[in-house]
């Protein structure tokens, strides 16, 4: 049974409540123990990998005009401000530059292939979109093996249920083309 837009809106909405809720209550917590560097690595990597996929899909709207695109480069932003908290907590400093920059190399490469590729057509687009979560969900399972730390954990796992969310929304996105 495919999911309906209703179904699909209501997810979307949940999951950036969730996310929401979870961040300001993971604000409050004291420090337990310092970063392993693998961890540190970590959140760095994914406030950028949440940045790329927040602009890539500010990129696909403006140039397509989608709903689905608009809705997931919001709820990215709201990934992004999760990540934020985590860097600030830890006291790390932010690599996020203007839109569609990176500090990191690789994922500035990947930004420019993935905007030439959601520039050909709509299906592609939508095609970028499945790349983006996937890739995200992958980051974050690897992510969630190296850390430590229950509120990067938790933090993590509320963005892995977003991405989620947002494959199964493209998916379904593209069964219409």
């Amino acid at each position: 049974m495919k999911p309906t837009a209703r179904i699909l809106r209501k997810r979307f909405w949940l999951t950036i409540g969730f996310v929401a809720m979870l961040t300001i209550v993971a604000a409050g917590q004291v420090l337990a123990a310092a970063l392993t560097a693998d961890e540190e690595q970590s959140l760095l990597y994914m406030r950028e990998e949440e940045k790329l996929a927040r602009d890539v899909y500010t990129a696909l709207y403006d140039k397509w005009g989608l709903t689905i695109f608009n809705n997931i480069a919001v709820s990215e932003q709201t990934h992004m401000d999760a990540v934020k908290t985590l860097l600030d907590r830890y006291k790390l400093t932010d690599p996020v530059q203007g839109p569609g920059v990176f500090t990191n190399q690789d994922l500035q490469e990947t930004y420019n292939k993935l905007i030439i590729q959601g520039n050909l057509s709509v299906v592609e687009a939508l095609n970028v979109g499945v790349i983006i979560e996937q890739t995200d969900i992958q980051d974050l399972k690897e992510g969630l093996a190296i850390t430590v730390h229950k509120d990067i954990k938790r933090v993590y796992e509320n963005l892995m249920a977003g991405s989620e969310n947002h494959l199964a929304a493209l998916l379904t996105e593209l069964t219409k083309y």
